[in-house]
């Protein structure tokens, strides 16, 4: 599993630009921010759109106050993202990210398999602070808890 002080893996991943799936990679993304990445298993589960997506929207004043760049990524296609994105009103400049094959997933070692639900795999829920693609902290949840990603518990953890 990835661990602070760790860099960031260069894959490519895939975000709605201008309507259409645009490919971006993460290593040129994350390079030059500090980002807060936020995963969860999938766009429009209950926890994820009843608490998760929004306590990030509650809470965006701050995190960009703070120049945090809020980064959604799942293990589910662009499409999903957008429409997911356009239901919950999130706001332009939190970026949702496709990670359709696992493949950021499985390289940060945070696979959740779901399976068992009809999921197939899915990402854990966690949210990551990185500066400049490298990671500074790491909150993974347990299962079935919605505690440590939380955009509350994030700015409380994050260094000043």
């Amino acid at each position: 599993m990835i661990a602070i002080n760790d860099t960031l893996p260069d894959i490519e991943l895939t975000v709605m630009q201008d309507g259409k799936p645009t490919p971006v990679n993460t290593g040129k993304f994350f390079a030059d921010k500090r980002v807060i990445l936020t995963a969860i298993p999938g766009a429009f589960t209950p926890t994820c759109s009843a608490k998760h997506l929004p306590s990030y929207i509650e809470q965006i004043e701050k995190l960009r106050s703070r120049g945090l760049t809020v980064v959604f990524v799942a293990v589910n296609d662009i499409f999903v993202l957008d429409a997911w994105r356009k239901s919950e009103n999130a706001p332009d400049d939190i970026v949702f990210l496709a990670d359709g094959n696992a493949e950021l997933t499985s390289a940060l070692g945070l696979e959740l398999d779901a399976t068992g639900f009809g999921m197939g795999m899915r990402s854990k829920r966690y949210a990551l602070y990185a500066e400049n693609g490298k990671v500074k902290g790491l909150w993974v949840e347990a299962p079935g808890e919605f505690r440590v990603s939380a955009a509350e518990a994030v700015l409380k953890a994050l260094p000043n």
